[in-house]
């Protein structure tokens, strides 16, 4: 079997690419290389059922012939992070909508017998009752979030319209070993990792108390590729741990001190995924603990060496346009 990952060479996409070369399958990785890291599969270096091609998902043409002879597509790749969908829309909307309306065009070319697509957790905004089922009510409180949903929304359409085997998978504060070092101020991992080896205290937004659904990104791996085997299609599926964790506890056991700086506006005070779903009708469920999946990251923390050192200053400068537009 041959498998197309979008975003392949990137913090999700390149475990994907893992799980999918254990399994023997073919393995085309399409990836622009704008936030993702050849270092990410250098591990596969000599493996012959791998090739990537460094090509943008914006562009049909060149990606069209990748898809030829397919058989699952895992569609990564996209822009995130929350400030910079204020500040550049445009590329946002590009990559995470017109990008995806790309790859389910060329999808729907050849007969791929699925497509998978990285949702977002985000498009639930600040929801209204925990644990969070798949039909709370959607609201996308900044850019990044609208273009995840809008990626979603077209997915689905396609599979509705032209009958198209799809599914998606909202994912919910996914974390692990190579997630991104570089680039804008963004998930709490990166940050608290590069302070942890500069020997900085934790940047702790509020009171710590708000509480996320951890997901280690090899359980993420899994769902993918259970997703994609199976007999289901054209659903929506939450993926998370099973559990939700305070910022405070995650400082606990990454070990330092801690910082307050001002919590965000359009920020949840918690993210829990309702699992029940997946659960049932895939099988899936979470199997790395919170305290097991920062242990690895520990194990692999130099990999965060060259990462970004956000100050309580810093983040402030870098923040100021989610407080303008969010506040």
């Amino acid at each position: 079997m041959i498998s197309v990952v979008t975003g392949g060479c990137g913090f999700i996409g390149s475990h994907i690419v893992d799980k999918l070369l254990k399994e023997g399958h073919k393995v085309r990785v399409i990836d622009n290389l704008s936030t993702g890291r050849l270092e990410n599969l250098e591990h596969h270096k000599d493996n012959k059922n791998l090739e990537i091609f460094k090509e943008d998902i914006r562009d049909r043409e060149s990606i069209e012939k990748i898809f030829e002879g397919v058989t699952y597509v895992f569609h990564m790749a996209a822009l995130a992070d929350i400030v910079p969908s204020i500040q550049m829309p445009t590329e946002y909307y590009t990559s995470n909508v017109l990008g995806t309306f790309n790859v389910v065009e060329v999808v729907r070319k050849y007969n791929i017998k699925k497509l998978v697509y990285a949702a977002s957790s985000s498009c639930y905004g600040i929801a209204k009752s925990y644990p969070t089922k798949e039909g709370n009510e959607i609201s996308p409180q900044y850019p990044y979030a609208l273009s995840k949903y809008l990626g979603e929304e077209t997915v689905l359409h396609w599979g509705q319209v032209y009958k198209l085997p799809v599914i998606s998978l909202r994912l919910f504060n996914v974390y692990g070993t190579r997630s991104r070092t570089s680039g804008t101020y963004g998930a709490v991992f990166g940050v608290f990792l590069a302070q942890k080896l500069a020997n900085k205290p934790f940047t702790v937004v509020g009171d710590g108390n708000q509480t996320r659904d951890f997901t280690y990104v090899t359980d993420i791996a899994n769902a993918f590729y259970m997703a994609a085997i199976s007999e289901i299609s054209n659903e929506v599926f939450n993926v998370g741990s099973g559990g939700t964790y305070s910022i405070n506890r995650l400082c606990d056991l990454l070990g330092g001190e801690k910082v307050y700086i001002p919590k965000r506006p359009g920020e949840p005070d918690c993210t829990f995924a309702d699992i029940t779903k997946i659960t049932n009708m895939l099988k899936w469920k979470a199997e790395i603990s919170l305290e097991e999946g920062v242990k690895m990251i520990l194990e692999n923390i130099d990999y965060w060496k060259n990462a970004p050192i956000w100050t309580p200053n810093s983040i402030e400068e870098a923040t100021k346009d989610w407080f303008k537009y969010l506040g």
